[in-house]
């Protein structure tokens, strides 16, 4: 047995994905009053973009109950004990990270959210999940919360928030990944620039697509 399959996570987990399941994406595209394709330059962009999630703070953007098992299953193969995290939101990705911190033995995990409602739900959520003794959350524009007090090496980057900036974060933790590090970055297909820099044969990354819409890089 694992955290992530007992008591008190394993039920908690179920009532959050249920709850983010009934929530489609046609009502989150109507209640953020935005079109198919107003939403992708939203997500592309570098100055709108707090207030392209401003306009969905009410919404857990969740990942799927696939990638959850995903990362947990990458943070435990890689005996993460130190994680960083780029969009916290409601914390479903966050509960799984931590959850193989505990079951790698211990650690730190590192997460980044702006939304002040969202950092209260992310909060009381780990709580109940009893893990929010591993997890710093910061409150604020991952530009400024993750620039200072980072760990010497990290051993997972999850990059889960403002696609456009998944560039910018990567530079800031970038020194501290340590090789073999991996990266994970969700709907990367909204950063062109990211994908290029962790593609290119000098960038310092092996890089590959994985299932639909992740990219999967490792530091070398």
């Amino acid at each position: 047995m694992t955290t992530l399959t007992t008591n008190p996570l394993a039920p908690l987990l179920e009532s959050l994905f249920k709850s983010a399941e009934e929530t489609s994406q046609e009502m989150i595209l109507a209640a953020a009053n935005l079109s198919d394709g107003e939403r992708a330059r939203l997500m592309r962009s570098k100055t709108d973009y707090q207030d392209f999630y401003g306009r969905l703070k009410d919404f857990p953007l969740a990942v799927s109950r696939e990638t959850g098992t995903l990362l947990y299953m990458l943070a435990r193969s890689c005996g993460a004990r130190s994680i960083v995290e780029f969009g916290t939101s409601f914390g479903i990705s966050t509960l799984h990270l931590a959850a193989a911190l505990r079951d790698n033995g211990g650690g730190r995990l590192i997460t980044s959210e702006f939304e002040p409602s969202k950092v209260a739900r992310a909060k009381e959520n780990l709580t109940s999940g009893g893990l929010i003794d591993l997890v710093d959350i910061r409150e604020g524009d991952a530009l400024q919360t993750l620039s200072v007090d980072l760990p010497e090496s990290i051993d997972l980057l999850l990059l889960d928030g403002a696609k456009a900036l998944y560039s910018e974060v990567l530079s800031l933790v970038e020194s501290r990944l340590r090789p073999g590090a991996l990266i994970i970055a969700d709907d990367a297909d909204y950063s062109p620039d990211y994908l290029a820099r962790v593609n290119s044969p000098t960038g310092g990354y092996l890089s590959t697509p994985f299932a639909e819409d992740i990219e999967l890089s490792m530091r070398l």
